[in-house]
Protein backbone atom coordinates (compact mmCIF):
# COMPACT_ATOMS: atom_id res chain seq x y z
CA UNK A 1 0.00 0.00 0.00
CA UNK A 2 2.97 2.32 0.57
CA UNK A 3 4.02 1.63 -2.99
CA UNK A 4 0.51 2.57 -4.09
CA UNK A 5 0.72 5.97 -2.36
CA UNK A 6 3.94 6.85 -4.11
CA UNK A 7 2.75 5.31 -7.36
CA UNK A 8 -0.29 7.60 -7.28
CA UNK A 9 1.90 10.66 -6.82
CA UNK A 10 4.61 9.83 -9.34
CA UNK A 11 2.89 7.58 -11.86
CA UNK A 12 -0.91 7.58 -11.87
CA UNK A 13 -1.52 11.30 -11.36
CA UNK A 14 1.12 12.64 -13.79
CA UNK A 15 0.01 10.26 -16.56
CA UNK A 16 -3.66 11.09 -15.93
CA UNK A 17 -2.96 14.83 -16.13
CA UNK A 18 -0.90 14.38 -19.29
CA UNK A 19 -3.64 12.37 -21.01
CA UNK A 20 -6.34 14.75 -19.84
CA UNK A 21 -4.69 17.89 -21.17
CA UNK A 22 -3.48 16.29 -24.41
CA UNK A 23 -6.84 14.99 -25.65
CA UNK A 24 -9.50 17.16 -27.25
CA UNK A 25 -12.27 18.67 -25.14
CA UNK A 26 -14.88 16.10 -26.21
CA UNK A 27 -12.71 13.21 -24.99
CA UNK A 28 -11.83 14.60 -21.57
CA UNK A 29 -14.74 12.90 -19.77
CA UNK A 30 -13.85 9.59 -21.41
CA UNK A 31 -10.29 9.93 -20.08
CA UNK A 32 -11.59 10.79 -16.61
CA UNK A 33 -14.00 7.86 -16.67
CA UNK A 34 -11.34 5.35 -17.73
CA UNK A 35 -8.75 6.53 -15.20
CA UNK A 36 -11.40 6.70 -12.45
CA UNK A 37 -12.43 3.09 -13.08
CA UNK A 38 -8.76 2.07 -13.16
CA UNK A 39 -8.18 3.98 -9.92
CA UNK A 40 -11.04 2.12 -8.24
CA UNK A 41 -9.99 -1.23 -9.69
CA UNK A 42 -6.49 -0.57 -8.34
CA UNK A 43 -7.82 -0.92 -4.80
CA UNK A 44 -10.98 -2.99 -5.40
CA UNK A 45 -10.63 -4.93 -8.69
CA UNK A 46 -13.51 -7.33 -8.04
CA UNK A 47 -15.96 -4.58 -7.07
CA UNK A 48 -15.56 -2.52 -10.22
CA UNK A 49 -18.37 -4.65 -11.69
CA UNK A 50 -20.64 -3.57 -8.82
CA UNK A 51 -19.98 0.10 -9.55
CA UNK A 52 -20.58 -0.36 -13.29
CA UNK A 53 -23.81 -2.23 -12.50
CA UNK A 54 -25.00 0.63 -10.26
CA UNK A 55 -24.19 3.20 -12.94
CA UNK A 56 -26.03 1.33 -15.70
CA UNK A 57 -29.12 0.48 -13.62
CA UNK A 58 -29.55 4.02 -12.30
CA UNK A 59 -28.88 5.53 -15.72
CA UNK A 60 -31.80 3.65 -17.24
CA UNK A 61 -34.09 4.16 -14.24
CA UNK A 62 -33.50 7.91 -14.45
CA UNK A 63 -34.28 7.81 -18.17
CA UNK A 64 -37.52 6.00 -17.40
CA UNK A 65 -38.43 8.59 -14.77
CA UNK A 66 -37.79 11.35 -17.28
CA UNK A 67 -39.99 9.59 -19.79
CA UNK A 68 -42.90 9.30 -17.36
CA UNK A 69 -42.76 12.67 -15.60
CA UNK A 70 -45.55 13.59 -13.18
CA UNK A 71 -47.00 10.07 -13.21
CA UNK A 72 -47.16 7.17 -10.79
CA UNK A 73 -44.71 5.36 -13.03
CA UNK A 74 -42.06 7.99 -12.22
CA UNK A 75 -42.57 7.29 -8.52
CA UNK A 76 -42.36 3.56 -9.23
CA UNK A 77 -39.00 3.89 -11.01
CA UNK A 78 -37.75 6.16 -8.22
CA UNK A 79 -38.75 3.54 -5.66
CA UNK A 80 -37.01 0.82 -7.68
CA UNK A 81 -33.81 2.85 -7.77
CA UNK A 82 -33.83 3.64 -4.05
CA UNK A 83 -34.59 0.02 -3.13
CA UNK A 84 -31.82 -1.33 -5.37
CA UNK A 85 -29.25 1.14 -4.05
CA UNK A 86 -30.18 0.53 -0.41
CA UNK A 87 -30.19 -3.24 -0.91
CA UNK A 88 -26.69 -3.15 -2.41
CA UNK A 89 -25.42 -0.90 0.39
CA UNK A 90 -27.27 -2.92 3.03
CA UNK A 91 -26.02 -6.29 1.86
CA UNK A 92 -22.34 -5.39 1.68
CA UNK A 93 -22.28 -3.11 4.71
CA UNK A 94 -24.88 -4.41 7.16
CA UNK A 95 -25.68 -8.05 6.38
CA UNK A 96 -23.09 -9.55 8.74
CA UNK A 97 -23.98 -7.05 11.47
CA UNK A 98 -27.67 -8.00 11.15
CA UNK A 99 -26.92 -11.74 11.17
CA UNK A 100 -24.61 -11.39 14.17
CA UNK A 101 -27.35 -9.70 16.19
CA UNK A 102 -30.02 -12.18 15.07
CA UNK A 103 -27.73 -15.08 16.05
CA UNK A 104 -27.10 -13.52 19.46
CA UNK A 105 -30.78 -12.76 20.09
CA UNK A 106 -32.19 -16.15 19.04
CA UNK A 107 -29.17 -18.37 19.70
CA UNK A 108 -28.86 -19.25 16.03
CA UNK A 109 -25.83 -19.96 13.86
CA UNK A 110 -26.73 -18.38 10.52
CA UNK A 111 -23.60 -18.08 8.37
CA UNK A 112 -21.83 -14.83 7.52
CA UNK A 113 -20.72 -13.64 4.10
CA UNK A 114 -17.06 -13.38 3.15
CA UNK A 115 -17.55 -10.18 1.15
CA UNK A 116 -15.44 -7.23 2.18
CA UNK A 117 -17.04 -3.78 2.23
CA UNK A 118 -16.36 -2.16 -1.17
CA UNK A 119 -14.28 0.98 -0.70
CA UNK A 120 -16.27 4.18 -1.13
CA UNK A 121 -19.61 2.36 -1.52
CA UNK A 122 -21.42 4.65 0.94
CA UNK A 123 -20.16 7.76 -0.83
CA UNK A 124 -20.92 6.90 -4.44
CA UNK A 125 -24.27 5.32 -3.49
CA UNK A 126 -25.35 8.59 -1.86
CA UNK A 127 -24.23 10.50 -4.95
CA UNK A 128 -26.31 8.21 -7.16
CA UNK A 129 -29.33 8.61 -4.90
CA UNK A 130 -29.04 12.41 -4.87
CA UNK A 131 -29.07 12.39 -8.68
CA UNK A 132 -32.06 10.07 -8.90
CA UNK A 133 -34.09 11.95 -6.28
CA UNK A 134 -33.32 15.35 -7.83
CA UNK A 135 -34.38 14.06 -11.25
CA UNK A 136 -37.68 12.90 -9.75
CA UNK A 137 -38.18 16.26 -8.01
CA UNK A 138 -37.44 18.12 -11.23
CA UNK A 139 -34.37 19.79 -9.73
CA UNK A 140 -32.01 18.05 -12.15
CA UNK A 141 -32.27 17.16 -15.81
CA UNK A 142 -32.02 13.55 -16.90
CA UNK A 143 -28.49 12.90 -18.09
CA UNK A 144 -28.86 11.09 -21.42
CA UNK A 145 -25.14 10.63 -21.96
CA UNK A 146 -24.10 7.59 -19.94
CA UNK A 147 -20.41 8.57 -20.17
CA UNK A 148 -21.17 11.91 -18.49
CA UNK A 149 -23.22 10.28 -15.74
CA UNK A 150 -20.61 7.58 -15.19
CA UNK A 151 -17.92 10.26 -14.95
CA UNK A 152 -19.92 12.03 -12.24
CA UNK A 153 -20.44 8.85 -10.21
CA UNK A 154 -16.93 7.43 -10.56
CA UNK A 155 -14.89 10.67 -10.57
CA UNK A 156 -11.75 9.52 -8.76
CA UNK A 157 -10.79 12.54 -6.57
CA UNK A 158 -13.81 12.29 -4.21
CA UNK A 159 -14.62 8.64 -4.98
CA UNK A 160 -13.14 6.95 -1.92
CA UNK A 161 -14.02 9.26 0.96
CA UNK A 162 -15.97 12.23 -0.34
CA UNK A 163 -17.04 14.96 -0.31
CA UNK A 164 -20.45 13.70 -1.42
CA UNK A 165 -21.01 15.73 -4.57
CA UNK A 166 -24.54 16.62 -5.62
CA UNK A 167 -25.20 16.21 -9.33
CA UNK A 168 -26.78 19.68 -9.34
CA UNK A 169 -23.54 21.23 -8.11
CA UNK A 170 -21.41 20.00 -11.00
CA UNK A 171 -24.00 19.30 -13.73
CA UNK A 172 -22.76 22.16 -15.88
CA UNK A 173 -19.11 21.48 -15.06
CA UNK A 174 -19.42 17.94 -16.38
CA UNK A 175 -19.78 19.30 -19.92
CA UNK A 176 -18.66 22.96 -19.83
CA UNK A 177 -15.84 23.33 -17.33
CA UNK A 178 -12.93 25.68 -17.92
CA UNK A 179 -9.40 24.75 -16.91
CA UNK A 180 -6.78 27.42 -16.28
CA UNK A 181 -3.22 27.72 -15.03
CA UNK A 182 -4.41 29.71 -12.01
CA UNK A 183 -7.04 27.10 -11.10
CA UNK A 184 -4.54 24.28 -11.60
CA UNK A 185 -1.95 25.99 -9.37
CA UNK A 186 -4.56 26.64 -6.69
CA UNK A 187 -5.64 23.00 -6.88
CA UNK A 188 -2.07 21.75 -6.63
CA UNK A 189 -1.45 23.83 -3.52
CA UNK A 190 -4.69 22.59 -1.97
CA UNK A 191 -3.79 18.98 -2.78
CA UNK A 192 -0.37 19.30 -1.13
CA UNK A 193 -1.88 20.90 1.99
CA UNK A 194 -4.34 18.00 2.22
CA UNK A 195 -1.51 15.50 1.77
CA UNK A 196 0.38 17.27 4.55
CA UNK A 197 -2.61 17.07 6.87
CA UNK A 198 -2.78 13.33 6.34
CA UNK A 199 0.89 12.34 6.29
CA UNK A 200 2.45 14.85 8.68
CA UNK A 201 -0.30 15.22 11.29
CA UNK A 202 -3.00 12.51 11.05
CA UNK A 203 -0.58 9.59 10.73
CA UNK A 204 1.40 10.78 13.75
CA UNK A 205 -1.76 11.24 15.79
CA UNK A 206 -2.73 7.68 14.84
CA UNK A 207 0.42 6.41 16.55
CA UNK A 208 -0.60 8.09 19.81
CA UNK A 209 -4.31 7.19 19.64
CA UNK A 210 -3.74 3.57 18.63
CA UNK A 211 -1.09 3.01 21.32
CA UNK A 212 -3.30 4.38 24.09
CA UNK A 213 -6.70 3.07 23.00
CA UNK A 214 -5.46 -0.37 22.03
CA UNK A 215 -3.54 -0.91 25.27
CA UNK A 216 -4.49 -4.13 27.02
CA UNK A 217 -4.28 -2.49 30.43
CA UNK A 218 -5.97 0.66 31.68
CA UNK A 219 -3.93 3.85 31.63
CA UNK A 220 -4.25 6.92 33.80
CA UNK A 221 -6.68 9.79 33.28
CA UNK A 222 -4.12 12.24 31.85
CA UNK A 223 -2.80 9.70 29.33
CA UNK A 224 -6.31 8.70 28.26
CA UNK A 225 -7.17 12.34 27.59
CA UNK A 226 -4.02 12.62 25.47
CA UNK A 227 -5.22 9.61 23.48
CA UNK A 228 -8.72 11.07 23.06
CA UNK A 229 -7.39 14.44 21.91
CA UNK A 230 -4.96 12.68 19.56
CA UNK A 231 -7.81 10.75 17.95
CA UNK A 232 -9.91 13.92 17.60
CA UNK A 233 -6.98 15.50 15.76
CA UNK A 234 -6.34 12.34 13.75
CA UNK A 235 -9.86 12.00 12.39
CA UNK A 236 -10.10 15.72 11.58
CA UNK A 237 -6.80 16.01 9.73
CA UNK A 238 -7.28 12.60 8.12
CA UNK A 239 -10.76 13.32 6.76
CA UNK A 240 -10.35 17.03 6.02
CA UNK A 241 -6.99 16.18 4.45
CA UNK A 242 -8.68 13.79 2.03
CA UNK A 243 -11.35 16.40 1.27
CA UNK A 244 -8.64 18.99 0.58
CA UNK A 245 -6.90 16.55 -1.76
CA UNK A 246 -10.17 15.80 -3.55
CA UNK A 247 -11.02 19.50 -3.90
CA UNK A 248 -7.49 20.26 -5.08
CA UNK A 249 -7.49 17.46 -7.64
CA UNK A 250 -10.91 18.61 -8.82
CA UNK A 251 -9.53 22.11 -9.47
CA UNK A 252 -6.64 20.64 -11.45
CA UNK A 253 -9.20 19.07 -13.79
CA UNK A 254 -11.41 22.17 -13.90
CA UNK A 255 -13.99 21.14 -11.28
CA UNK A 256 -15.05 23.35 -8.38
CA UNK A 257 -16.06 21.00 -5.58
CA UNK A 258 -17.82 22.50 -2.57
CA UNK A 259 -16.08 22.69 0.80
CA UNK A 260 -16.59 19.83 3.23
CA UNK A 261 -15.08 21.30 6.41
CA UNK A 262 -15.07 24.76 7.96
CA UNK A 263 -12.82 24.56 11.02
CA UNK A 264 -15.21 22.43 13.12
CA UNK A 265 -13.01 22.59 16.21
CA UNK A 266 -13.69 26.29 16.70
CA UNK A 267 -17.41 25.56 17.18
CA UNK A 268 -19.39 27.22 19.98
CA UNK A 269 -21.93 24.40 20.23
CA UNK A 270 -22.66 20.95 18.86
CA UNK A 271 -25.19 22.52 16.47
CA UNK A 272 -22.40 24.75 15.20
CA UNK A 273 -20.06 21.75 14.95
CA UNK A 274 -22.40 19.89 12.62
CA UNK A 275 -22.65 22.93 10.37
CA UNK A 276 -18.88 22.76 9.99
CA UNK A 277 -18.07 19.02 10.01
CA UNK A 278 -18.59 16.78 6.94
CA UNK A 279 -20.85 19.42 5.43
CA UNK A 280 -21.74 17.34 2.38
CA UNK A 281 -23.11 14.48 4.50
CA UNK A 282 -25.00 16.76 6.91
CA UNK A 283 -26.66 18.61 4.03
CA UNK A 284 -27.44 15.30 2.28
CA UNK A 285 -29.34 13.97 5.30
CA UNK A 286 -31.04 17.35 5.76
CA UNK A 287 -32.34 17.54 2.18
CA UNK A 288 -33.11 13.86 1.49
CA UNK A 289 -34.19 12.53 4.90
CA UNK A 290 -34.87 15.25 7.50
CA UNK A 291 -36.93 17.67 5.38
CA UNK A 292 -38.99 14.91 3.66
CA UNK A 293 -39.87 13.62 7.16
CA UNK A 294 -41.24 17.07 7.97
CA UNK A 295 -38.12 18.70 9.41
CA UNK A 296 -38.95 21.10 12.23
CA UNK A 297 -42.25 22.23 10.70
CA UNK A 298 -44.15 19.72 12.78
CA UNK A 299 -45.17 19.39 16.41
CA UNK A 300 -42.39 18.95 18.93
CA UNK A 301 -42.81 15.20 19.48
CA UNK A 302 -42.71 14.56 15.73
CA UNK A 303 -39.64 16.79 15.36
CA UNK A 304 -37.82 14.81 18.06
CA UNK A 305 -38.76 11.59 16.25
CA UNK A 306 -37.45 13.02 12.96
CA UNK A 307 -34.17 13.95 14.64
CA UNK A 308 -33.87 10.47 16.14
CA UNK A 309 -34.37 8.83 12.75
CA UNK A 310 -31.83 11.10 11.03
CA UNK A 311 -29.13 10.70 13.65
CA UNK A 312 -29.62 6.97 14.05
CA UNK A 313 -29.17 6.61 10.28
CA UNK A 314 -26.20 8.99 10.39
CA UNK A 315 -24.54 6.78 12.98
CA UNK A 316 -25.36 3.61 11.06
CA UNK A 317 -24.03 5.16 7.82
CA UNK A 318 -20.61 5.39 9.43
CA UNK A 319 -20.39 1.70 10.18
CA UNK A 320 -22.14 -1.55 11.00
CA UNK A 321 -21.50 -1.60 14.75
CA UNK A 322 -23.39 -0.56 17.86
CA UNK A 323 -20.86 2.08 18.84
CA UNK A 324 -21.68 4.02 15.64
CA UNK A 325 -25.40 3.87 16.38
CA UNK A 326 -24.75 5.01 19.96
CA UNK A 327 -22.55 7.80 18.55
CA UNK A 328 -25.41 8.99 16.36
CA UNK A 329 -27.98 8.84 19.18
CA UNK A 330 -25.49 10.64 21.46
CA UNK A 331 -25.37 13.62 19.12
CA UNK A 332 -29.14 13.44 18.64
CA UNK A 333 -29.63 13.86 22.39
CA UNK A 334 -27.27 16.85 22.62
CA UNK A 335 -28.72 18.57 19.55
CA UNK A 336 -32.28 18.19 20.89
CA UNK A 337 -31.24 19.59 24.28
CA UNK A 338 -29.51 22.52 22.60
CA UNK A 339 -32.56 23.29 20.50
CA UNK A 340 -35.03 23.03 23.38
CA UNK A 341 -33.18 24.96 26.10
CA UNK A 342 -29.38 24.74 26.14
CA UNK A 343 -28.78 27.28 23.35
CA UNK A 344 -30.47 30.00 25.42
CA UNK A 345 -27.91 29.41 28.17
CA UNK A 346 -24.95 29.15 25.76
CA UNK A 347 -25.79 32.48 24.15
CA UNK A 348 -25.08 34.27 27.43
CA UNK A 349 -21.69 32.62 28.01
CA UNK A 350 -18.25 33.85 26.87
CA UNK A 351 -16.86 32.27 23.69
CA UNK A 352 -14.13 30.39 25.57
CA UNK A 353 -16.67 28.67 27.82
CA UNK A 354 -18.85 27.72 24.84
CA UNK A 355 -15.79 26.41 22.98
CA UNK A 356 -14.70 24.25 25.94
CA UNK A 357 -18.25 22.92 26.28
CA UNK A 358 -18.37 21.98 22.59
CA UNK A 359 -14.89 20.42 22.54
CA UNK A 360 -15.58 18.24 25.58
CA UNK A 361 -18.71 16.77 24.02
CA UNK A 362 -17.02 16.43 20.62
CA UNK A 363 -14.08 14.53 22.13
CA UNK A 364 -16.43 12.24 24.09
CA UNK A 365 -18.24 11.58 20.80
CA UNK A 366 -14.98 10.57 19.13
CA UNK A 367 -14.24 8.19 22.01
CA UNK A 368 -17.54 6.44 21.32
CA UNK A 369 -16.78 6.48 17.59
CA UNK A 370 -13.26 5.05 18.01
CA UNK A 371 -13.94 2.41 20.68
CA UNK A 372 -13.44 -1.22 19.66
CA UNK A 373 -16.39 -2.43 21.75
CA UNK A 374 -19.17 -1.23 24.01
CA UNK A 375 -17.09 -2.32 27.02
CA UNK A 376 -14.22 -0.16 25.80
CA UNK A 377 -16.48 2.90 25.72
CA UNK A 378 -17.28 2.48 29.41
CA UNK A 379 -13.68 1.77 30.39
CA UNK A 380 -12.29 4.74 28.46
CA UNK A 381 -14.92 7.21 29.69
CA UNK A 382 -14.52 5.96 33.26
CA UNK A 383 -10.77 6.50 33.04
CA UNK A 384 -11.24 9.97 31.57
CA UNK A 385 -13.72 11.20 34.17
CA UNK A 386 -12.88 9.29 37.36
CA UNK A 387 -9.35 10.38 38.14
CA UNK A 388 -6.81 7.61 37.95
CA UNK A 389 -3.19 8.61 38.54
CA UNK A 390 -0.48 7.40 36.18
CA UNK A 391 3.28 7.58 36.01
CA UNK A 392 3.58 9.51 32.75
CA UNK A 393 7.38 9.28 32.74
CA UNK A 394 7.28 5.48 33.08
CA UNK A 395 4.54 5.22 30.43
CA UNK A 396 6.56 7.22 27.90
CA UNK A 397 9.64 5.18 28.77
CA UNK A 398 7.74 1.99 27.94
CA UNK A 399 6.26 3.58 24.82
CA UNK A 400 9.18 5.71 23.70
CA UNK A 401 7.87 5.86 20.10
CA UNK A 402 5.24 8.31 21.37
CA UNK A 403 7.95 10.88 22.07
CA UNK A 404 8.46 11.25 18.33
CA UNK A 405 4.74 11.74 17.66
CA UNK A 406 3.83 14.09 20.54
CA UNK A 407 5.37 17.27 19.01
CA UNK A 408 3.05 16.83 16.01
CA UNK A 409 0.12 17.19 18.41
CA UNK A 410 1.12 20.81 18.94
CA UNK A 411 1.14 21.33 15.17
CA UNK A 412 -2.31 19.74 14.99
CA UNK A 413 -3.73 21.91 17.76
CA UNK A 414 -2.44 25.05 16.03
CA UNK A 415 -3.70 23.79 12.67
CA UNK A 416 -7.24 23.24 13.86
CA UNK A 417 -7.65 27.02 14.12
CA UNK A 418 -7.83 29.29 11.02
CA UNK A 419 -4.62 31.12 12.01
CA UNK A 420 -2.42 29.35 9.45
CA UNK A 421 -5.02 29.81 6.70
CA UNK A 422 -5.24 33.53 7.44
CA UNK A 423 -1.46 33.89 7.26
CA UNK A 424 -1.34 31.97 3.97
CA UNK A 425 -4.11 34.12 2.50
CA UNK A 426 -2.27 37.25 3.58
CA UNK A 427 0.91 36.07 1.90
CA UNK A 428 -0.92 34.99 -1.28
CA UNK A 429 -2.37 38.48 -1.63
CA UNK A 430 0.97 40.12 -0.83
CA UNK A 431 3.99 41.08 -2.90
CA UNK A 432 6.19 38.78 -4.98
CA UNK A 433 8.42 37.85 -2.05
CA UNK A 434 5.47 36.75 0.05
CA UNK A 435 4.14 34.65 -2.82
CA UNK A 436 7.55 33.03 -3.24
CA UNK A 437 7.62 32.19 0.47
CA UNK A 438 4.20 30.55 0.17
CA UNK A 439 5.35 28.40 -2.73
CA UNK A 440 8.51 27.46 -0.81
CA UNK A 441 6.34 26.49 2.17
CA UNK A 442 4.10 24.31 -0.03
CA UNK A 443 7.11 22.64 -1.68
CA UNK A 444 8.56 21.95 1.77
CA UNK A 445 5.33 20.22 2.82
CA UNK A 446 5.46 18.04 -0.29
CA UNK A 447 9.11 17.14 0.36
CA UNK A 448 8.39 16.23 3.99
CA UNK A 449 5.38 14.11 2.94
CA UNK A 450 7.40 12.17 0.38
CA UNK A 451 10.17 11.59 2.92
CA UNK A 452 7.69 10.35 5.54
CA UNK A 453 5.91 8.12 3.03
CA UNK A 454 9.17 6.50 2.01
CA UNK A 455 10.48 6.00 5.53
CA UNK A 456 7.19 5.29 7.32
CA UNK A 457 4.41 2.74 7.20
CA UNK A 458 1.20 3.12 5.22
CA UNK A 459 -1.80 4.34 7.21
CA UNK A 460 -5.07 4.30 5.21
CA UNK A 461 -7.68 7.07 5.43
CA UNK A 462 -10.13 6.44 8.26
CA UNK A 463 -13.19 7.01 6.05
CA UNK A 464 -12.07 4.39 3.51
CA UNK A 465 -14.09 1.85 5.50
CA UNK A 466 -17.31 3.89 5.51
Amino acid sequence: MLFSSLTFLFFFLPITLLLYFVVKEKYKNIVLLIVSLLFYAWGEPKYIILMIFSIIVNYFLARLMGKHKQTNLAKFWLTCSIVINILILGFFKYYNFLIENINNMFDLSVGFTNFALPIGLSFYTFQIMSYIIDVYRGKAKVQKNIITLATYISLFPPLIAGPIIRYNDIEEQLTKRKESIELFASGLRRFIIGLGKKVIIANQMAIIADTIFDANTEVGTAIMWVGAIAYALQIYFDFSGYSDMAIGLGKMFGFRILENFNYPYISKSITDFWRRWHISLSSWFRDYVYIPLGGNRVKKSRWIFNMLIVWSITGLWHGAAWNFIIWGVYFFAILVMEKLWLNKILEKLPYVVKWIYAMIFIIIGWVIFRANSLEDILVILKTMWIFEPANIYEYLLNNYHLLHALPYMIIGIVGMFPLVKNILNNFENGNLWKKCLINLFIISILFICITMLISGTYNPFIYFRF
